[in-house]
C-alpha cells in the first residue's frame, strides 16, 4: 500500500498493491495493522456502504455536525470525480479542497477525515462506490454545502448542470453552513 498526501495533508490517496495476472486480480481493500502503520492513524470503521448512481449524478457536499464521519471510500465500478472540502474553522486549509479521479481501474482509495464535506460526480455511464466510515449515519445531525458554492471554487469536470438529489439542490451556502470549530 502507498500512501500519497494531497495539498491537504490530512486527506490521502491510498494505491493499494494489486496482484494480478490474465485471470483476473487480488487486492486488500483493507488491512487494520497496515492501514495504521502505513498512515499513523488509529481509525475504528464502524459502517460499511455501496452506492450505486449514473452519469452525472453528484451527491454531495455532505458531513454530520455530530457523530462526524471519516469515510476511506473507494469505486468498484466506473468513475468519479471525488472531493473533500475542509470546514474546519481552525485549519489552516480552511475552505480549501481536493479532488481525485477515483475508478474501478486504478483501484486508488481516498481518505476523507472528519471535520471535512465529501462529495463525488458519476463520470462513467454508472458507478459503484463503496465507503468504509469512523461513526454511524446520523440523518438529525446530516449536513449539506452547495456543490457550486462560488467561496469554494470547485473545478467539477462536469459540461452540464449534475443530477442532484431535492435535497442536495437545497444545500447551504458554504458562508451560511453549520462548520466545525
Amino acid at each position: 500500500m502507498i500512501v500519497n498526501k494531497t495539498k491537504i495533508p490530512d486527506v490521502l490517496i491510498v494505491e493499494p498493491a494489486v496482484f494480478g495476472d490474465e485471470r483476473g486480480f487480488f487486492l486488500e481493500s483493507f488491512n487494520q495493522q497496515r492501514w495504521q502503520d502505513t498512515t499513523g492513524l488509529k481509525t475504528r470503521f464502524v459502517q460499511h456502504n455501496h452506492s450505486r448512481s449514473s452519469r452525472n449524478v453528484l451527491r454531495g457536499l455532505h458531513y454530520q455536525i455530530q457523530q462526524p464521519q471519516g469515510k476511506l471510500v473507494r469505486v468498484v465500478l466506473g468513475e468519479v470525480f471525488d472531493v473533500a472540502v475542509d470546514i474546519r474553522k481552525s485549519s489552516p486549509s480552511f475552505g480549501q479542497w481536493v479532488g481525485a479521479h477515483l475508478s474501478a481501474e486504478n483501484k486508488k482509495q481516498f481518505w476523507v477525515p472528519e471535520g471535512f464535506a465529501h462529495g463525488f460526480v458519476v463520470l462513467s455511464e454508472v458507478a459503484e462506490f463503496l465507503y468504509l466510515t469512523t461513526d454511524y449515519y446520523a440523518p438529525e445531525h446530516e449536513r449539506s454545502i452547495i456543490w457550486n458554492d462560488p467561496d469554494l471554487n470547485i473545478n467539477w469536470p462536469v459540461e452540464t448542470e449534475p443530477n442532484l438529489s431535492a435535497k442536495d439542490s437545497q444545500a447551504a451556502a458554504f458562508k451560511n453552513a453549520d462548520l466545525f470549530p
